[in-house]
């Protein structure tokens, strides 16, 4: 149980696969108040803004207070607990996207270095200010992934401050982005795994290696994943029809592009829109 618990969740902006704000909120946590042992499926970087508590990952506790924070890495065994007697106030940013980990090294963040540094007048109180203002109007949506940007870019900064060289991006991480930008602007067409590596000059073994260093999943099950959310966006369209959805994510069989969308999202098409008419989606 806490005092304040308050949860921002973005709505999809359809295209955006450098960066985008998955969520963001503020929590101010009760005595021994816990998170985990767990797991989280994005970047998460907590601020705290006031109080203390414990920090645990790969068999090592950090004890962070104000103008501290940690970062959350996908899929990294975590947990986090207010103090008893001085319990933490903090906010959270959770993202994903291609540049995602890039940004994180740049600022000298990762699985293997968790916590930073931002002092007392950091950034963040004001970007989440920004980021409640930019969601009680419109194009909320669009003005949270340039707050965002702006947070990472102060934390990029401060680690240039304190005589610290930012990452460069890599050759392979520029591939993957490269072969990303294809898949957006081609998943329409009846495009194959090996015309994605073809467009980008690498073999399609080793991008879809690439792939799954970056995403977690190979070049194929990226591209799959990719058409059905795009699918599934098309599908709140009444006037298109199944056939319809079908041609424009790739598939000229109806029949085929149904099996994988239930595959991929977990039911028919028709069902998932009658589901989306009945929710009032």
């Amino acid at each position: 149980m806490t005092r304040i618990n308050v949860d921002y969740y973005m709505p999809a902006l359809q295209g955006q696969t450098d960066l985008r704000l998955h969520f963001f909120g503020m929590e101010e946590c009760l005595p021994n108040h816990s998170w985990g042992p767990g797991l989280r499926d994005a970047y998460i970087l907590h601020y705290v803004h006031s109080g203390t508590g414990t920090f645990t990952t790969g068999g090592t506790t950090y004890r962070l207070g104000a103008g501290q924070g940690f970062l959350i890495v996908p899929d990294m065994l975590v947990q986090y607990t207010a103090d008893e007697s001085d319990p933490w106030t903090y906010t959270w940013f959770g993202f994903q996207g291609v540049l995602a980990k890039t940004l994180l090294q740049r600022a000298h963040l990762n699985a293997s270095h968790p916590v930073y540094e931002a002092g007392p007048d950091g950034g963040f109180p004001r970007f989440y200010g920004q980021l409640r203002a930019a969601m009680e109007g419109p194009g909320g949506d669009v003005l949270s992934q340039g707050i965002l940007y702006g947070l990472l870019g102060e934390l990029i900064r401060d680690c240039r401050d304190n005589g610290e060289a930012p990452r460069p991006t890599t050759s392979k991480e520029a591939y993957v982005r490269k072969a990303v930008g294809y898949i957006e602007s081609s998943y329409s067409q009846k495009i194959s795994i090996q015309d994605i590596a073809r467009s980008v000059g690498l073999d399609r073994t080793y991008l879809s290696g690439l792939f799954k260093d970056q995403f977690g999943v190979s070049l194929q099950a990226f591209l799959l994943e990719y058409r059905m959310k795009r699918a599934a966006v098309l599908l709140h369209n009444l006037e298109l029809s199944v056939s319809d959805v079908s041609r424009s994510v790739g598939y000229t069989d109806p029949f085929l592009f149904s099996k994988m969308f239930k595959k991929t999202i977990g039911c028919s098409p028709r069902s998932y829109r009658e589901q989306q008419i009945s929710s009032g989606s």
